[in-house]
């Protein structure tokens, strides 16, 4: 920032001056564009300088950035910014497309300028924003802006396409290759990598995390990133280029506006060249490497999928913002790992601070190691051991009072069987009609089903002993320890000092001072 623009910031004027900022920027950083850059800043200084009635606060200038969305554009951003800090009283631009070539952002911007009274002037398109038709005549400019931006877009499509066809390279270098003027060139030193690669995979039958893993042994170093991951070594299993053969618009932008980018999933044409170029491994290599991906994939397909979900996953919670925790792992100064918990607004936002707009995010969240945390439960069950012993002595007196209910009921039961047979012996001696039968019968409970759920001998089966087992090697927990945890556990919340542990059904909590590991 030149000098003159830092000390205009501050300088509030006492009316007889307005406060100008310019704009102007350039889609492409080219030689041409970048001279026509330095010559709109050129222009807007003496411009603006020469009305009596404004002072140059700031140019504001976007450099080889699109027009189509604000999203990427800092200057443009950081300009807004000024304006609503009530630091900018009127904006200045050379025309519409310069500012946005997308209607819903030039009409968003200036209605939003306008309300905080500041203007904008859109030189060449002879737009006042302040002034009472601006808003009509700069949708139409704006629109036509546009569809000036799609119609280019359309054009540039069309003419990658046909390059393409042509076998013009449009992608970055990749291991192997050098792709330098739209042609792919062997790289040696590359190409050795990846001739090993399916060697392993082909002939050694090794698989992707193990060959990642002994590239990283051997000192091999990757294109792109610090390690080998297994999904890098898969990626190169999968690309046809290794074969000589060329397929491209792998990935489209659907949107001219948001220039996003999305996987082709037979919404466009693949464009699809065979022998395109010097092949690095053989088409037979390559098809029986596709052949063993295939046969793996099948083989997994039918598996049930494993699940690393923690003992302690959504129990964690920061005492600070509230937000969960997530384990990850960290390196000590040894080079051992360890699992630690941290706040996942800490770990995506990292430490609270505050944008332009006034929003706050990030968390100050310490990390809490999963070791910790394991020591702090094993103090808690030491603690209410006695009331699980309690607990275990109340579930025995109720198991040992049901095994006298279920004796007392055997009694009965037998005493009715008793009761039954002299009654059918009463009955088929004669003695009494088959009417006071069925109401003797009736009168003692000897009617109807007997019992299903007992044994043969009409009592039930006995489960005392099986009760007082499990209930032993639940209450001492040490086979079931890490279920038994996420049984009593309710929430786990981390604070400055330490945490505080809340289990399930009970009011009190249990506080713990721990040392932060970071």
């Amino acid at each position: 920032m030149k000098e003159y623009e830092r000390e205009n910031i501050g300088k509030y004027t006492d009316g007889r001056k307005k406060r100008v900022a310019a704009y102007c920027r350039v889609s492409t950083d080219s030689g041409d564009q970048a001279n026509s850059f330095e010559s709109q800043r050129l222009y807007f200084r003496e411009y603006i300088e020469r009305n009596p009635d404004w002072l140059l606060l700031k140019i504001f200038a976007d450099e080889g950035i699109t027009g189509t969305n604000t999203k990427k554009r800092a200057e443009f951003n950081m300009m807004i910014g000024y304006a609503e800090r009530g630091l900018i009283d009127l904006i200045i631009t050379k025309e519409i497309s310069r500012f946005a070539r997308n209607t819903l952002d030039s009409i968003y911007y200036t209605r939003m300028l306008k309300s905080l009274g500041v203007g904008v002037i859109f030189m060449n398109d002879g737009i006042n924003t302040l002034d009472g038709d601006s808003e009509l005549r700069l949708a139409i400019m704006s629109s036509i802006a546009q569809e000036e931006s799609r119609r280019t877009s359309q054009r540039v499509r069309w003419g990658q396409t046909r390059r393409m066809e042509q076998g013009v390279v449009f992608g970055r270098s990749m291991l192997g290759y050098d792709v330098c003027g739209g042609k792919m060139h062997i790289n040696d030193s590359g190409a050795a990598i990846v001739r090993l690669i399916f060697h392993k995979f082909t002939c050694e039958g090794k698989g992707a995390h193990t060959i990642a893993k002994e590239l990283e042994e051997e000192g091999f170093c990757p294109l792109r990133g610090n390690r080998w991951q297994s999904s890098t070594v898969l990626k190169i299993l999968r690309n046809e280029k290794y074969c000589g053969d060329l397929v491209q618009k792998k990935t489209y932008t659907p949107d001219f506006l948001s220039h996003e980018k999305k996987y082709n999933h037979g919404q466009e044409k693949f464009i699809i060249i065979k022998n395109h170029h010097t092949p690095i491994i053989s088409r037979d290599v390559f098809e029986k490497a596709a052949a063993i991906l295939a046969a793996r994939a099948e083989t997994q397909k039918n598996k049930e999928k494993y699940t690393s979900r923690h003992i302690f996953s959504g129990k964690i919670k920061c005492g600070l913002c509230g937000s969960g925790c997530a384990a990850r792992f960290r390196k000590r100064k040894n080079g051992s790992e360890y699992k630690a918990w941290r706040c996942i607004n800490a770990v995506k936002y990292g430490k609270p601070h505050t944008d332009r707009y006034g929003n706050t995010s990030g968390c100050g969240g310490l990390s809490f190691r999963n070791e910790d945390i394991i020591y702090v439960m094993h103090i808690v069950t030491a603690f209410i051991a006695p009331a699980l012993r309690i607990v275990k002595k109340r579930l025995m007196q109720t198991v040992r009072l049901a095994d006298i209910s279920r004796d007392t009921e055997a009694e009965e039961n037998e005493r009715a069987a008793e009761k039954r047979r002299r009654l059918i012996g009463i009955y088929t001696d004669g003695i009494i009609t088959k009417e006071e039968f069925a109401a003797a019968m009736e009168k003692c409970g000897c009617g109807g089903a007997q019992n299903g759920n007992r044994g043969e001998n009409g009592s039930l089966p006995c489960m005392a002993d099986e009760i007082s087992e499990a209930a032993e090697e639940i209450f001492a927990g040490p086979e079931y320890e890490d279920e038994f945890y996420r049984c009593i556990l309710d929430r786990l919340i981390i604070n400055e000092n330490g945490c505080d542990v809340y289990l399930k059904g009970l009011p009190y909590k249990w506080s713990f001072t721990v040392k932060d590991p970071s």
